[in-house]
């Protein structure tokens, strides 16, 4: 077996690995703990999943390695209102490199503040991959280094496919892990669902609520429909009304 086949079969097996154990998961711990070692194993550092909030008044969803003295003081000061890697993995479907070393000559101060703290702790650049899914969820997997290290960068280039593959299989799993949020009168509604829900329950029309999602209101009135039928109730006052009993159960 020459070299490549050999590099071929373990990079293999390693994958394989990673999908039984990650299969396996039953929460959000374990679900950590696999992709820590395929991030280990493929000399990628650390890596942080994170899931963009649906639900209004929300936090992102994090499940990672980075330093959780990083991550409390992230949240704490609500970095993800203003870090470009959010608001890029938003914006496009592409992965992309960040960091010092790849600053825009338009970054704003305050973003390049935010990337040197991060470097601070250990994050100095990375690779990340967007993930937006049929359901409309919106996620990202990013993996990180504490410097431009040569195996880091041979590893995204070797692995950038599989990488990205594994992203979205991440991101499938880790997203059952989280659909009890989203059961109303033991029914299980869609991420949009939910959500047009949520805000029906604030009080907001089909209308306004395509204007806050970005969405049109006919889409709007779309979802709305479906969680009604879902819930088998003849009114949207009725599937509210479930929603905030299935809360208050919570």
């Amino acid at each position: 077996m020459d070299r490549d086949a050999a590099r071929s079969s373990q990079t293999y097996a390693i994958i394989q690995n990673f999908v039984d154990r990650l299969t396996e998961s039953r929460d959000r711990h374990a679900a950590q703990q696999s992709m820590a070692y395929i991030t280990t194993a493929l000399d990628l550092s650390c890596f942080a999943y994170l899931v963009f909030p649906h639900r209004p008044g929300t936090s992102p969803r994090l499940i990672s390695t980075y330093p959780s003295s990083w991550t409390a003081l992230y949240f704490e000061r609500r970095y993800e209102s203003i870090d470009p890697v959010v608001r890029r993995s938003i914006c496009q479907s592409e992965p992309f490199r960040w960091g010092l070393g790849y600053e825009p000559r338009d970054r704003s101060d305050t973003e390049r503040e935010l990337f040197e703290q991060a470097a601070a702790f250990g994050i100095r650049s990375g690779l990340t991959f967007p993930i937006h899914d049929n359901e409309g969820a919106l996620a990202a997997l990013s993996f990180a280094a504490d410097e431009r290290r040569t195996n880091f960068e041979r590893s995204i280039i070797e692995h950038g496919q599989n990488l990205r593959l594994i992203a979205m299989f991440f991101h499938a799993h880790a997203r059952r892990l989280w659909a009890t949020d989203r059961v109303v009168g033991g029914v299980m509604l869609s991420p949009r669902e939910f959500e047009c829900l949520e805000w029906s329950c604030r009080g907001k029309s089909a209308g306004e609520i395509g204007i806050i999602l970005g969405i049109s209101q006919r889409t709007a009135g779309f979802h709305l429909d479906n969680a009604r039928a879902k819930l088998g109730v003849r009114s949207l006052r009725q599937a509210v009304a479930l929603l905030v009993e299935s809360k208050s159960r919570r």
